[in-house]
């Protein structure tokens, strides 16, 4: 362990507030979870139930079977949506299979796809923001078989070619850069000007609170830490924002992946999770950053989140505490 006084490890470590679980992400587990312990194992679940590995790997170990092709899944079986969302195609294919279907869609991307249908059939086309390949962006894509064109970044929006702009929408992918999204979306408008937006932006509350926390820190430390999964977007958006704030920032799946060179010279470093990240992996990377020399740990003022979503019927618990 360093020495306290050790000017080549860090003094302090600041917590991002909030950080990690957000509502979308506590209710998809619960989901999975609720249906184990009311149908027992095996539990399938189409694509990775949210994008931690912590998480999948605690889940399977429960009996959960994480599946990508409904092929997969055997007659009668009961099968969970991820929290990402999916297509009509797929909820047709599951529907058709006679599978028992929970749906973990977070509320917030099924908002999205609400005002897609609806949108749609008043005759608007829509323009994406959004990362090509992500499982959301596919979902929300998926709910109509045309008129829904991807932009990635300013570029594409150069490009795009709707068949038609008197009926123009746009939407969000909800785990985006709260700037990028901005910047694209002014893109958009500049080029569509009679284009339609959400009432509120897509991007959710999660999303935005943990970003906003990261604007607060960065001035405050030396060097940022994100506990997050590769695969998971909103993590990965919240180490960028740190680098474009100028702080070296890196992203860790756990506390085993953190490299003391990293910390070298630094005084202060700040930490902050994903929303699919939980909190006993933070306190994991507490932990070894503590082992390398860290005395104090401080939290910044931040937002308290208290944003809660319902269970589906069918899980959700009656009076005596059991699974209805």
């Amino acid at each position: 362990m360093s020495d306290v006084g050790d000017v080549t490890g860090p003094a302090e470590i600041i917590l991002a507030e909030p950080r990690g679980f957000c509502a979308g992400v506590d209710r998809a587990i619960e989901i999975v979870e609720r249906a184990l312990q009311k149908f027992g194992a095996p539990i399938y679940v189409r694509h990775e139930i949210v994008h931690n590995t912590f998480v999948v790997n605690d889940l399977k170990s429960k009996g959960a079977i994480f599946i990508e092709d409904l092929a997969d899944v055997p007659p009668g079986a009961t099968l969970v949506f991820s929290a990402h969302g999916v297509s009509k195609a797929i909820q047709l294919e599951a529907q058709g299979r006679g599978f028992e279907v929970f749906d973990a869609t977070c509320p917030l991307v099924t908002k999205v796809h609400v005002e897609v249908a609806k949108l749609a059939k008043e005759g608007y086309e829509f323009i994406m923001i959004g990362h090509k390949g992500h499982p959301e962006v596919e979902g929300t894509m998926g709910q109509l078989d045309h008129g829904i064109h991807l932009v990635e970044d300013v570029a594409d929006v150069a490009r795009v070619q709707p068949a038609q702009t008197a009926k123009l929408a746009v939407v969000t992918q909800t785990t985006l850069s709260v700037d990028d999204a901005a910047e694209i979306s002014a893109a958009v408008r500049a080029r569509f000007p009679s284009v339609r937006e959400p009432k509120q932006q897509d991007i959710c509350y999660a999303t935005q609170n943990r970003q906003d926390a990261v604007k607060v820190m960065s001035p405050q430390v030396d060097v940022l830490i994100v506990v997050g999964s590769p695969t998971s977007s909103n993590s990965n958006r919240l180490a960028e924002l740190a680098r474009k704030l100028g702080v070296d920032s890196y992203m860790v799946d756990n506390a085993g992946e953190l490299k003391p060179e990293w910390l070298a010279g630094k005084q202060r470093v700040g930490l902050t999770a994903g929303a699919s990240a939980p909190e006993v992996l933070v306190r994991e990377v507490i932990d070894r950053i503590r082992g390398l020399g860290a005395v104090s740990v401080r939290k910044i003022d931040g937002i308290e989140e208290t944003v809660k979503f319902p269970l589906p019927k069918g899980l959700r618990l009656d009076t005596k505490g059991s699974a209805a």
